[in-house]
């Protein structure tokens, strides 16, 4: 149980930094597939209004 205090302080502080960086990452990941999704979703969107223009046009 007895040991230097700094070394514990600085095992501690370690640990906190893992934490820190680990909740980062996690967050930025999530971040960029939302926005991978949302990309995907306007494409797919822009792709289904240029059909129905095109669909018009043909029925016209």
């Amino acid at each position: 149980m007895g040991g230097d205090a700094g070394s514990k302080v600085l095992r501690l502080f370690s640990f906190l930094g893992a934490g820190v960086i680990c909740t980062y990452s996690i967050n930025l990941y999530r971040d960029i597939e939302r926005k991978k999704l949302t990309q995907k979703q306007i494409a797919e969107e822009i792709a289904e209004k240029g059909n129905m223009v095109n669909k018009a046009t043909v029925e016209n």
